[in-house]
């Protein structure tokens, strides 16, 4: 959608794939602006599960050659795949979903936005679990509201895409008597983009952690590798009341997860 002229560009895509919008056409020419310093979910992974969409902010500044304003530009970040920009525009990206430009001198605007990613539609492998590209797709508008020019901006930093995990904890008996031996069980589970829901993450690590009632930090007791199902099961000495939980790290295609702490009484 074509920016208004109203001293801010705002630019709307939704979920819409850019290549609806057709590949650059002989209009495409080098549009004279450029697009510094953006940065992508605050430089941190994006971390999507099953169903929620998720919608990591964005900002960039944005420099502009003589005779274009802010208002002449619509400038849409994107994540892709594909060996150029130009084939990840048309497909199988992760998209804009919001942008705003507002001008910061005569040629230069400060722009943020997000980006829109609803798992459902745009995450059909967990091979999508990865590092992607990242591009700015920049269209250049005259005063007939016609496409002047347009090009892909590229060489920005990438961004990690990852699928969300989730850890459980049950600890038994539940009171249990002081010195006698308390089961504590769990699972480990990610986001499967091919299935839309939640699988077993086997053969995952977690640090098996007790927090004593009344104090606020929790520290590590043992470590457990879970099974191929994902599912954790070890146990220890009951020695006061406290909260236990599961938690394990981030890994290069999967998110870090926490369990909330259940709660045991000693007796």
């Amino acid at each position: 959608m074509r920016a208004g002229r109203s001293g801010s560009a705002v630019a709307l895509a939704g979920a819409l794939a850019l290549g609806a919008y057709a590949a650059p056409s002989a209009a495409a020419a080098g549009t004279g602006v450029t697009v510094s310093n953006l940065v992508v979910s605050k430089g941190k992974p994006v971390i999507v599960g099953t169903t929620a969409e998720v919608e990591p902010g964005f900002t960039f500044h944005m420099s502009l050659p003589s005779g274009v304003s802010a208002d002449d530009v619509t400038p849409f970040p994107y994540l892709y795949h594909d060996t150029t920009a130009a084939k990840g525009a048309d497909s199988g990206g992760l998209y804009t979903g919001l942008v705003t430009c507002n001008p910061s001198g005569p040629r230069a605007a400060d722009c943020e936005g997000k980006l829109y990613i609803d798992p459902r539609w745009r995450l059909d492998s967990n091979n999508d679990a990865t590092t992607w590209k990242t591009a700015v797709w920049v269209r250049v508008w005259d005063s007939n509201d016609k496409l002047k020019s347009e090009e892909y901006l590229t060489g920005f930093a990438p961004v990690a895409v990852k699928r969300a995990g989730k850890a459980t904890v049950n600890a038994s008996p539940e009171p249990v008597v002081k010195g006698k031996r308390l089961t504590v069980t769990g699972r480990l589970t990610r986001a499967d983009w091919v299935k839309h829901a939640y699988t077993g993450f086997g053969g995952k690590s977690a640090k098996l952690q007790f927090r004593k009632a009344g104090t606020s930090a929790y520290s590590t007791v043992k470590i457990v590798q879970a099974d191929s199902a994902g599912y954790l099961r070890t146990t220890v000495t009951a020695a006061s009341d406290g909260y236990w939980r599961w938690t394990f790290s981030e890994t290069s295609t999967t998110g870090g997860a926490t369990a909330t702490g259940d709660y045991v009484d000693v007796k």
